[in-house]
């Protein structure tokens, strides 16, 4: 556990953030490890079958997420006020809450499943894979929730090294399972999907074995769990709107799928890779982000907003630099990064042109992630919210209609619509923040001295 209100602002979030970085990294080495062996090993098809599946299980579980945060955001607080009953109260909470809906989300999922692909019109030869593909992850969501809810508590307390030890081990059993069940046993997408709920699996269990033994806070045990309504309540408040959030940013993913199948399986299928891609180049700001938001909510909850605008100014620094050269990374090798996923030309041209063109603005997606880390931190989610769903349903999607139903334009509006939302959410979110409102929203309560109103 670490104390985030003392110290250095920017070096305390660079310290937590690269565990986190490097976590996420891992994280998407999953994504990216289904693909490539499944576009080298089974085909486009398959490809754009899981990578469709991506979109429709970030809907499914991003509610769940979301609300999740809410409770990271609770934990943080308290722990930065050295209330340690009420951080184990909220643990617990969130335990309780994450069983009960990983098994409505899970059986929910697999009944809509079929109506989700037909909805966004899936070409009907991919549907069985992308269904099976689905149905099977859905079948094991529980470890998942488990798994990423654990490491969302540790990461509130402080601790962002631990969930990437057990992640890497996770990533590393991945890996040589998906090797043994495509290539070897010959499964198909069915053997990427197996081998990414048995290593969650692994990962959670031996991650709660190993936090009962050693850490002094988290501890899992279904006998002693407890839910406490006034704790859960509180983090209702804060991750509902981060859930709503979450869930309509995903709904929004699934409908950019929707317009990019109408261009065919060749655009499906480079869109998905180029997609693992873009996902992988955001995590550094996505990383920054959430290290800002523990850091917001710890020195919220310790009484220090003056340590808040510090460190805002410290992580947006930093993550600028390492967006430009992830920029320039991306838009001058992004055909050679589509190679590695299949060697079908035309996919990876068109992947290289979505590359080019939205590596070329990662330094909006990062301004923006970062400020609503800080405001989610501080507890403030609700107008975030609003912001959110304006740069993506009355922009974005939008946009990428009209460009893409323009013959001049086709495919290439949608890739352009996703950097014209970003610099739509980079306006309203600094807006925002500049406003103030964010100071008033923390979960621990103190009267304001002398200094602070001046």
């Amino acid at each position: 556990m670490k104390d985030l209100s003392y110290g250095n602002e920017g070096r305390l979030i660079l310290k937590f953030a690269i565990p986190m970085l490097l976590g996420n990294i891992f994280q998407q080495m999953y994504g990216i490890i289904d693909s490539v062996v499944v576009g080298k090993y089974i085909g486009k098809g398959a490809l754009a079958a899981v990578g469709t599946s991506g979109p429709i299980i970030f809907l499914l579980v991003s509610f769940i997420i979301g609300v999740t945060m809410g409770f990271t955001i609770v934990v943080s607080q308290y722990f930065g006020a050295k209330q340690l009953d009420n951080v184990k109260k909220a643990i617990n909470t969130l335990y309780v809450f994450t069983f009960f809906t990983s098994i409505v989300v899970s059986v929910g999922g697999i009944m809509l499943s079929r109506l989700i692909f037909k909805v966004i019109d899936l070409d009907p030869a991919i549907v069985p894979d992308a269904m099976l593909f689905l149905n099977i992850f859905l079948a094991g969501l529980i470890f998942l929730f488990g798994y990423n809810g654990t490491g969302a508590i540790l990461r509130g307390l402080g601790d962002s090294k631990t969930p990437l030890y057990f992640l890497i081990g996770s990533v590393g059993l991945n890996i040589i399972l998906d090797l043994i069940f495509v290539p070897v046993f010959h499964w198909g997408v069915a053997g990427v999907a197996w081998a990414t709920v048995i290593s969650e699996a692994c990962a959670f269990i031996a991650q709660i074995i190993y936090l009962n033994k050693y850490h002094k806070v988290v501890k899992f045990s279904f006998k002693d769990l407890t839910f406490d309504y006034e704790i859960f309540m509180k983090s209702i408040k804060i991750g509902l709107p981060t859930g709503f959030q979450q869930t309509f940013v995903a709904a929004g993913m699934v409908a950019l799928y929707w317009i990019v199948n109408q261009f065919g399986v060749d655009a499906n299928a480079a869109y998905s890779a180029a997609g693992r891609i873009d996902n992988f180049a955001a995590m550094p700001a996505m990383s920054f982000a959430v290290a800002l938001s523990t850091f917001v909510g710890q020195n919220m909850g310790a009484n220090r907003p003056d340590r808040v605008k510090a460190g805002l100014r410290a992580t947006l620094m930093m993550t600028s630099i390492i967006s430009l050269f992830i920029s320039v990374i991306t838009v001058v090798f992004g055909k050679l990064l589509m190679r590695m996923f299949t060697n079908d030309q035309v996919v990876i041209e068109l992947g290289g042109d979505y590359l080019r063109i939205i590596g070329s603005f990662y330094i909006l997606f990062s301004v923006m992630f970062v400020i609503n880390g800080l405001l989610r931190g501080a507890g403030d989610t609700l107008i975030p919210m609003f912001i959110s769903l304006f740069s993506l349903w009355i922009i974005r999607i939008p946009v990428a209609y009209i460009l893409a139903n323009n013959p001049a334009i086709g495919v290439h509006g949608i890739w352009w619509s996703i950097p014209i939302g970003w610099l739509s959410g980079v306006v309203l979110f600094y807006g925002y923040y500049r406003m103030g409102y964010w100071k008033k929203k923390a979960v621990v309560k103190y009267k304001a001295t002398a200094e602070q109103v001046t």
